[in-house]
């Protein structure tokens, strides 16, 4: 029973045992009972003006908490003039006023934690409690390379992408660097916050490739630099000698003489392929920027297979072709993706070794080539080096051939992976932006 009626019921209980009072007591005196029912019916007056000011302050308590429920901060109640009344509607005021201002600037700073989420460079992946996938920003979908209705609203184990496998393996407060591909590096990140009590986990993945590649450049150029400085100190002046002994008839008059002609000669030769050998280091600290134009990837590829034609037949390896299309046009420097082509082929031919296929497959609307070889596979050990200077497989490689790729598909804004996809079968798969709006902001006229 609420107490508004209960205070009624006590009001009229208490003035109709008066009136019954009265008229017992009073009943021989009708002037005493007249007044006495005037008292009564003043009292019952009285009695409702007390119930008004005392339950209005309660109306208005219950009609706020209402506001409250609601999430409703805009009902403010106006003064009446009366010292209780108007002291509970300014607390009742000021509280409201504080709950929306507390409110407009919880919803500003979450608007701007969005947005903060969602333009954010670094991929960020926010879980709920069951380490499924809240909420996931355009930055992360790229780098895993998802749609958001295959993440948002799944566990991460349940998800099949060699990143989020990563995820699993790392405990909150924890980072971790991962290479993939032998040529894409990133950065992860796990972490944690309290929401409503419990912890939430999120993730933020960075991609490292460029920093990682520019330190590497920095140190190896430094290294290459000078190496070739001190190649060059010493061997000019030593080639400068030997030729001029070389040109002396004086000297060779003599037939005893021969033998140390011939090895004047072969250290002179000697040291013109160690020139070369510097200068081949040297062209990938000096890959000028790519000079963009529109490029037939299938002429080119035809083109550097009729090159490599008579290394290929030498060891009895067939070239074949599947392209998809008439044309397949890309944005690139002409002379950089040749040498790019030309070092691709070339290290398939020596994977194959003899009788071996080597097969080229190109689809313009995937904007994908895909250059196999079914030569010896590569382990996973190796496959995490492949793309690192100076590393190499053969015998007496220089390391710079991967290197070389890797620097010029990486300024051309390629993305690309060597790896053997069967026992058999191994692929080198080239992926080319569809527009060259990510080359610097280049011009591209036509080839």
């Amino acid at each position: 029973m609420r107490l508004r009626i209960k205070f009624i019921l006590f009001v009229i209980i208490l003035h109709l045992v008066t009136l019954v009072l009265t008229y017992f007591i009073f009943q021989q005196n009708k002037i005493v009972f007249i007044a006495a029912e005037v008292l009564v019916l003043i009292s019952i007056g009285i009695a409702w003006q007390l119930y008004r000011q005392l339950i209005q302050p309660l109306q208005l308590l219950m009609q706020g908490a209402e506001a409250i429920r609601d999430k409703d901060f805009n009902v403010k109640f106006v003064t009446t003039g009366k010292y209780e009344m108007d002291e509970l509607i300014k607390v009742y005021n000021q509280m409201i006023d504080e709950l929306r201002g507390e409110r407009t600037r919880q919803e500003q700073q979450h608007l701007f934690l969005e947005k903060l989420i969602h333009t954010s460079p670094t991929g960020i992946l926010i879980l709920n409690y069951d380490d499924e996938v809240h909420e996931i920003n355009p930055r992360a979908l790229k780098l895993l390379n998802l749609e958001e209705k295959d993440v948002v609203d799944k566990p991460v184990s349940s998800i099949e992408n060699p990143l989020l496998q990563q995820i699993q393996q790392i405990k909150s407060g924890e980072a971790k660097t991962v290479t993939l591909n032998g040529a894409t590096t990133f950065k992860i990140q796990k972490s944690h916050f309290i929401d409503r009590g419990f912890a939430r986990h999120f993730v933020m993945i960075e991609e490292l490739t460029a920093e990682i590649l520019a330190a590497e450049k920095k140190a190896y150029g430094k290294v290459i630099r000078m190496m070739a400085h001190e190649v060059n100190n010493t061997l000019g002046p030593v080639n400068s000698i030997i030729q001029s002994t070389l040109d002396s008839k004086k000297i060779w008059n003599r037939q005893e003489e021969e033998p140390l002609k011939e090895a004047l000669e072969v250290a002179l030769s000697r040291n013109s392929n160690l020139n070369a050998f510097m200068r081949n280091f040297a062209d990938v600290v000096r890959l000028p920027e790519p000079k963009m134009v529109q490029l037939d990837l299938h002429k080119m590829i035809y083109s550097i297979t009729k090159l490599m034609e008579l290394i290929a037949a030498e060891k009895q390896v067939k070239f074949e072709y599947c392209l998809a299309g008439n044309n397949f046009t890309i944005h690139g420097d002409e002379q950089q993706m040749e040498q790019v082509l030309i070092n691709i082929v070339k290290n398939a031919i020596e994977a194959v070794g003899e009788k071996g296929i080597v097969t080229f497959t190109a689809d313009d609307s995937l904007k994908t080539l895909i250059i196999s070889n079914n030569g010896m596979d590569i382990s996973p050990q190796i496959h995490e080096q492949l793309f690192s200077p100076f590393f190499s497989t053969k015998k007496d490689g220089q390391g710079i051939g991967l290197t070389l790729v890797k620097e010029i598909l990486s300024g051309h804004g390629a993305s690309f992976n060597l790896q053997t996809i069967r026992p058999g079968c191994t692929n080198f798969t080239i992926t080319f932006n569809e527009g060259p709006e990510r080359y610097r902001g280049s011009s591209l006229p036509a080839s």
